[in-house]
């Protein structure tokens, strides 16, 4: 089950992850991205996306590719998933990332590109925050035994997705909590052209 998130939405004041101005892995999120993903109604809110301008923003051009989502693991700062992020995630010690374990400033999750299916349609997009709902959930994201997301809440989402995947994909509903997915992680070399690869994100940690 996926939902869907943007760039500058809000959808609880007084939770600690209740918005989306700032990232797991950006404390400026919404600057870094160029403002809200979506329309200002006055607050930021989402809208359709077409495949006519690539699934972009009416009314912004990001600076960052607007082809993202979310994971329940948070590998920078969730004491869990930061203790164990060097055994557990697969890529730890390939080029690039090895030798970052203790290193705060650095994500293993952090623009890590996807592959997203749902029913005949195939789209990519990068990691960005973490979430719903959970931050170390190694088993689900990291395909132990075909777990199930451990989160509870948002009809058991295992991932929030972008306005842009959700068009992409074809979702029934602009903010709804009714469609699912198939997803899997992929190396940047195996992402296929199309309009993800318009802008793609490369920045790290900023926080």
């Amino acid at each position: 089950m996926a939902t869907t998130f943007w760039v500058g939405e809000v959808f609880d004041p007084t939770a600690a992850d209740g918005s989306q101005v700032y990232s797991t892995y950006d404390d400026d999120w919404e600057a870094s991205y160029g403002g809200c993903d979506g329309v200002l109604t006055p607050e930021c809110s989402t809208e359709p996306r077409t495949a006519g301008n690539g699934y972009m923003p009416s009314s912004m051009t990001p600076k960052e590719n607007p082809f993202y989502l979310d994971l329940p693991y948070d590998d920078v700062n969730d004491p869990v998933a930061f203790a164990e992020r060097s055994t557990v995630i697969p890529w730890a010690n390939e080029p690039g990332y090895a030798g970052q374990e203790t290193n705060k400033n650095f994500s293993y999750m952090k623009n890590r590109w996807v592959k997203l299916v749902m029913n005949d349609r195939v789209c990519f997009g990068q990691v960005e925050d973490a979430g719903p709902g959970q931050y170390h959930d190694a088993k689900y994201v990291f395909g132990s035994n075909n777990a199930r997301p451990a989160n509870k809440a948002f009809n058991r989402a295992g991932m929030d997705v972008s306005p842009a995947i959700n068009g992409c994909l074809g979702f029934s509903e602009l903010d709804g909590q009714d469609d699912k997915l198939s997803w899997q992680f992929v190396d940047e070399a195996d992402v296929p052209a199309g309009p993800w690869l318009t802008i793609v994100t490369t920045s790290q940690v900023n926080n």
